[in-house]
């Protein structure tokens, strides 16, 4: 439908009544069985908003969700993390299908974490910003790990609620996103032919941009550009980045730059100036300056010892 909008979703007693469910035992916090849940009207359309956290498990969903340049089946236990104002699209099948989805879904309101810890702390956790293509894939195991933690808050809500049982909840809560970003660097690692798949792309991207002759009318490639290319969130990169190199997008931006530069100063018979220029660089001190951070020698000192 064109022009069509996402749908926003205010209140999780809001969302139990757009998925027909019963009124939730507490406004702020709610684990939902998947299996008992109705589609949002124009769900398939422009996406939903929620102004509350979510996280879930989905299981027996059909069709594929794309991951950078490759496709992956839901057929093991796939983690979603989702902030208030993202917009999300649910994947789409092939029609042929009769999807019956499993799992479960954790929706958290922001007022519950006030004067709390994680009021301030859930920023830190930087897979509430990754893009639904970067879900947590998790093993038996770790689904368990999961499961638990889960009953266990949901658990105490059914319970009478007392003076314990906000912090006793965001505890479970905190114990369950430290688990996923454990589990997230595993899977850093572990799904070796996508990750470094995206690591051959990003040296074939940066080697393209900085051979490229107009550097001097596009400047410096942002961290945004680069993930933009490789169809990945930055943060997403960032974060794998760190794991497998130990370096940060930008990081890898500049040694790439750093390359280039020492390429044209040995190679070349350009001015320091010229050559800052055709590398993107707006003032001169500015390439002279990252490049004796990199270097511990000045553009003009590198050149001189090829002499």
């Amino acid at each position: 439908m064109e022009n069509a909008k996402p749908v926003r979703i205010k209140t999780i007693t809001e969302f139990h009544r757009l998925r027909r469910l019963p009124q939730p035992e507490h406004p702020l916090i709610s684990v939902i069985d998947y299996s008992k849940m109705q589609d949002l009207p124009d769900d398939n359309s422009a996406g939903v908003i929620f102004d509350f956290y979510s996280v879930s498990i989905k299981r027996g969903i059909t069709g594929k969700m794309k991951y950078g340049q490759q496709e992956y089946d839901f057929d093991e236990g796939i983690m979603y993390f989702i902030a208030p104002n993202q917009v999300f699209n649910r994947v789409k099948g092939d029609g042929n299908e009769v999807s019956k989805p499993s799992g479960w879904i954790l929706l958290i309101h922001p007022d519950f974490f006030w004067n709390t810890s994680l009021a301030k702390n859930i920023k830190h956790y930087e897979y509430f910003d990754y893009s639904v293509n970067e879900a947590l894939f998790l093993s038996e195991k770790e689904e368990a790990t999961i499961n638990n933690i889960i009953q266990n808050i949901k658990q105490e809500y059914h319970s009478n609620i007392d003076k314990f049982s906000q912090s006793i909840i965001i505890s479970q809560i905190e114990t369950l996103l430290n688990y996923a970003e454990r589990f997230y660097q595993r899977q850093f690692i572990t799904r070796q032919i996508t990750n470094h798949d995206i690591l051959n792309r990003l040296e074939e991207l940066l080697t393209l941009y900085f051979n490229d002759d107009g550097l001097t009318g596009k400047g410096l490639p942002t961290v945004q550009y680069i993930s933009g290319k490789l169809n990945i969130s930055s943060n997403y990169l960032r974060s794998l980045l760190k794991v497998l190199t130990g370096q940060n997008t930008q990081q890898h931006i500049h040694n790439k730059l750093i390359e280039k530069a020492k390429e044209k100063l040995s190679t070349t018979e350009l001015s320091i100036s010229e050559i800052a220029y055709g590398l993107g660089f707006e003032h001169l001190q500015s390439f002279s300056k990252l490049f004796k951070t990199k270097t511990k020698l000045t553009p003009l000192e590198f050149r001189h010892s090829f002499n």
